[in-house]
């Protein structure tokens, strides 16, 4: 019903969210079609936005181009919040489309954003591992990150489990 209402307005592009990081390849597959089909009759492109708590950002992200996903998120050094985002510098490397020049993000990757990891944390940790293979929102997952408990990973397992 959603994506009736969605394909009615003047977005230009249909989004495939994987905020918890929780899909696989099948899922991604089967939302980007259901997506897609919604989307042609308004012209509406489709797109991948995918976190990388079980690391298939990169992955989902390709699987979401195999089907027929045009617009695709990507930041470097897969930075964001969390367990962060595709890695740019994968995606890139991937496609291979001699346009874009990947000297220059290992430039960017090197000189600002390994710089900022000294004051702030993404990435795949094993508390985002976690969430992301119960289908779990990442919030408790940030909130162990930035604890004194971050590397007590048994215990978090044992709590996230108890909460459902």
């Amino acid at each position: 019903q959603a994506l009736e209402i969605l394909a009615e307005t003047p977005a230009s592009t249909l989004i495939v969210v994987d905020s918890f990081g929780s899909l696989y390849a099948e899922q991604v597959e089967t939302l980007v079609k259901k997506y897609a089909r919604f989307g042609e009759a308004t012209g509406k492109e489709v797109g991948m936005h995918a976190h990388n708590n079980q690391q298939l950002a990169f992955a989902n992200t390709i699987e979401a181009i195999i089907h027929g996903a045009n617009r695709v998120d990507a930041t470097m050094g897969g930075l964001g919040r969390g367990a962060g985002n595709c890695p740019m510098e994968l995606l890139i490397g991937f496609l291979r489309n001699p346009k874009f020049k990947i000297r220059a993000i290992y430039k960017v990757l090197q000189d600002y954003i390994q710089p900022l990891k000294k004051d702030m944390e993404w990435g795949p940790h094993v508390q985002y591992n976690i969430t992301g293979q119960l289908n779990r929102h990442p919030r408790a997952a940030m909130q162990s990150r930035a604890s004194d408990g971050r590397d007590k990973y048994v215990e978090f397992y044992d709590q996230v489990v108890s909460d459902v």
